[in-house]
């Protein structure tokens, strides 16, 4: 039953901010957006322009509602404003910036959308806001920033930060209002969301980044990575093979010198799912075959 407290729009728009997450879930969404307004002030604004920009270009193009509601046509413009708002300086420019790039991530979200109807089809998940954000930064430089040795608190609250990376936030109580917003609308992916970013921090402190550990630069594709995967199907093996090639992934995109945004969480997702339907492709045909 639709809820008659929120309106359709707002209940679309705090979907979009959950959709990050891979959720839709109205009050994760709320907590999304109260995570940017304590984590990060100044990207508030750019969040809300962004995510209104996306469904105001679905409202106007006419797609379909139910996919205006869950929050499909917000979530990569929610991301392209807070990126924008991050990494680029104020100024007059900025708001007409987002609200086209809002608009064109929900653009390309529907064009995706109508060539992947099929459940084996690769979804776009984040791939309009890594594609638009790389022709917005270009090229990066690789970063020289170093930390001190890392102590037992900060290890315990970098998973949380890695949360909060996804959406360019580096608090952790940002994280925490995340986790707990995941954990509202599904427990199952807030404790694998949790498992991928503790995992990446472990690997960082293992190969002695300590600066890419505590700031969580490798746990929030990992993150997303688990997250996602461990929606497909029950079997841990997928979200924990998601996390390894996310993993892995991550240095790829720093040798190329692009920004990595969430490419490596969206490439191996990708590649778990392609490699799963190919796997299950020869046994189709037995009865036996679990849905």
């Amino acid at each position: 039953m639709r809820n008659q407290t929120c309106p359709d729009w707002a209940e679309a728009l705090l979907n979009g901010f959950s959709q990050i997450f891979l959720q839709r879930q109205p009050l994760c969404g709320l907590l999304c957006l109260l995570a940017i307004l304590i984590g990060a002030p100044a990207l508030f604004g750019g969040a809300l322009l962004g995510g209104v920009a996306g469904l105001l270009t679905a409202q106007r193009r006419g797609y379909p509602k139910a996919e205006r509601q869950a929050g499909l046509y917000s979530y990569n413009g929610v991301l392209l404003g807070v990126l924008i708002s991050h990494d680029f300086a104020s100024s007059a420019l900025l708001p007409p910036l987002i609200l086209a790039c809002g608009g064109l991530s929900a653009i390309l979200t529907r064009q995706w959308l109508k060539r992947a109807s099929q459940p084996d089809d690769l979804p776009a998940y984040t791939a309009p806001f890594v594609v638009l954000g790389w022709l917005l930064l270009g090229t990066v430089q690789e970063s020289t920033f170093t930390l001190s040795e890392p102590d037992t608190l900060n290890i315990l609250t970098a998973p949380f930060i890695g949360l909060a990376q996804i959406m360019l936030l580096d608090q952790p109580i940002a994280g925490g209002l995340i986790a707990l917003g995941l954990w509202l609308a599904n427990r199952r992916a807030a404790v694998w969301a949790l498992i991928g970013a503790s995992v990446g921090v472990l690997i960082a402190l293992w190969l002695g980044e300590h600066a890419n550990a505590l700031l969580s630069l490798h746990s929030y594709n990992p993150a997303l990575a688990a997250l996602a995967l461990s929606q497909v199907r029950r079997q841990p093996w997928l979200p924990l093979l998601g996390i390894v090639l996310a993993i892995l992934l991550t240095p790829g995109f720093a040798a190329l010198h692009l920004p990595t945004l969430t490419a490596p969480f969206i490439l191996a997702c990708w590649l778990v799912r392609a490699g799963s339907r190919v796997l299950r492709k020869p046994r189709m045909d037995s009865p036996f075959e679990s849905p």
